[in-house]
């Protein structure tokens, strides 16, 4: 069975045909994702006495720190409703949904302006001020589509509600907790149009087709106009409100995961607005960041570079991250499934290997988050701060399905006409 096929040689042992190839792909993300991943949640991360989810875990599973990450919070709540909806209507889903959805909504937001905090206590006291949006960007995404899985008003609002004050934050989204002094050097980050991408999608739902026809073009105009640099063929992380370039560490920084992962947020608008010339671009970028972010003598994608390849400032930039590498397995499957480019599968064959072979734990389940730049487990622990329940059960049912669809397309076209 493909899924029972986990050593270092897993791409050589899948069958070469590419039926039973992608097949064989499909079963093997799913049963990953059902069977390790997120069991390996529910038994370890509930937090049974004051509510929401501890994600500082070990690599056993046993925890380490009680604090809470509202943006992984919400991150959770999103990743157990989503399965619930897309995967199975198992009710211990849902219910680890609702647990967490009930600690954010109790203690999560500030009481004058309804921003999400960044941390909590166990307890759900605040330790940390609302200063970064991704709170509520995880906030919003988790709770619409909770309420897709238990419909309710108040999940509705909250969503909408975060939405809308996202976008009302959205230029200066720091706000009083913005540590750059004024007037100086002005840069607009990548990260907030990236991430509105994927999330205007998530609450279409609550928005309307048309309020999210109506925000798609400005979106993908400053992903794929103002932050991306074609004399690079790169995207930067930062760059002046114009969109011009900054010779500075901030200007210079290329986060080759975030390009790739938002790649595949391009390549899926593309589909719903039938654009072939987008989906297109997007797999090109995409394609040649991965060349450019590859460690050719390590193998693994760097966590970061400088554009004019100076030393970049941060001192974690040769790491290999699991969320940059599960990332660039969507992108890539869904590259081939959209634009049949040969260049994908060879990648995702290279990807694949590297990834399954150094981040999954075959004794206590889950998966590391980071290495060093030999491919070495660098910190053996299953979450924190910034690893939860979230980028690779997301990653591995996208690459489930997107091979079941590549299979179905193949078969289909077999078919006599």
């Amino acid at each position: 069975m493909a899924s029972d096929v986990r050593n270092e040689s897993l791409t050589e042992e899948l069958p070469a045909e590419n039926g039973l190839l992608y097949s064989s792909y499909a079963a093997l993300y799913r049963d990953e994702l059902v069977d390790n991943v997120l069991p390996f949640w529910l038994k370890h991360s509930r937090d049974e006495k004051n509510g929401g989810f501890f994600t500082c875990l070990r690599r056993d599973g046993s925890v380490y720190d009680t604090d809470k990450f509202m943006w992984l919070q919400g991150r959770q709540v999103w990743c157990f409703s989503y399965m619930y909806n897309n995967v199975a209507q198992k009710q211990e889903w849902l219910d680890m949904a609702l647990h967490g959805a009930a600690f954010m909504e109790k203690y999560g937001r500030d009481a004058t302006a309804g921003n999400w905090y960044f941390s909590l206590n166990a307890e759900g006291k605040p330790l940390t001020q609302p200063y970064n949006i991704f709170s509520d960007c995880f906030a919003a995404m988790g709770f619409a589509s909770l309420d897709k899985a238990s419909p309710n008003d108040r999940y509705k609002q909250i969503a909408v509600d975060t939405f809308e004050n996202i976008l009302r934050r959205k230029d200066n989204w720091k706000g009083i907790y913005n540590k750059a002094y004024p007037g100086t050097r002005l840069l607009k980050g990548f990260s907030l149009p990236m991430i509105l991408c994927n999330l205007s999608l998530e609450l279409e739902h609550l928005l309307g087709a048309g309020r999210v026809n109506e925000f798609i073009p400005t979106v993908i105009h400053e992903v794929m106009e103002v932050f991306y640099q074609p004399q690079y063929g790169l995207i930067l992380e930062s760059v002046h409100p114009d969109g011009s370039f900054s010779n500075s560490f901030e200007g210079r920084l290329i986060n080759p995961g975030h390009t790739i992962e938002a790649m595949w947020f391009i390549m899926d608008l593309g589909r719903r607005m039938k654009d072939k010339t987008l989906i297109q671009k997007a797999c090109d970028i995409m394609l040649h960041t991965l060349e450019y972010g590859w460690d050719k003598e390590f193998g693994g994608i760097y966590y970061f570079k400088d554009v004019l390849g100076n030393p970049p400032q941060q001192l974690e930039w040769d790491q290999k991250l699991w969320w940059v590498h599960v990332e660039a397995l969507v992108a890539l499957a869904k590259g081939f499934e959209l634009t049949g480019d040969e260049r994908c599968l060879k990648w995702f064959k290279k990807v694949h290997q590297y990834t399954w072979q150094h981040f999954r734990d075959e004794q206590y389940g889950e998966w590391f988050g980071y290495l060093n730049r030999r491919g070495e487990v660098l910190l053996d622990l299953k979450g924190g701060k910034w690893k939860g329940c979230f980028h690779i059960p997301r990653s591995l049912y996208q690459v489930w399905k997107t091979w079941e669809a590549v299979e179905a397309n193949a078969d289909a076209d077999k078919l006599p006409g």
